[in-house]
């Protein structure tokens, strides 16, 4: 299992975990939902405290994976297979454009 923190500008907005069996999670910190009630880190993922489950990587966070040329170097020198979309994500995300980051979180068994 692999997990990150998701910040939304300075503030930790939730996190995301690949779970074993490969499907995903988003779920918002129950802080982040009482004090940032309106600001989403998504248009598609509005503050709740239901957590996001899908069975392949959401949308949102597809799009903060690097393409073509950029993402060809970064899977080349972290070894990262591009269709290891968590891998490309905790790797090349800790910096993006914009207001949402994300900071992987140490596996207990590394």
């Amino acid at each position: 299992m692999r997990k990150a923190a998701i910040y939304y500008k300075e503030f930790q907005a939730g996190t995301l975990t690949e779970t074993d069996e490969g499907d995903y999670v988003f779920q918002y910190e129950e802080k982040y939902v009482q004090e940032h009630s309106k600001e989403s880190i998504s248009l598609t993922m509005p503050v709740t405290a239901k957590a996001y489950t899908e069975k392949r990587l959401f949308p949102f966070f597809e799009g903060l994976i690097p393409e073509g040329w950029l993402l060809d170097i970064a899977s080349k020198n972290w070894k990262i297979n591009p269709n290891d979309r968590m891998g490309l994500l905790l790797a090349c995300c800790q910096n993006c454009i914009g207001a949402v980051s994300v900071q992987p979180i140490p596996n207990d068994n590394e």
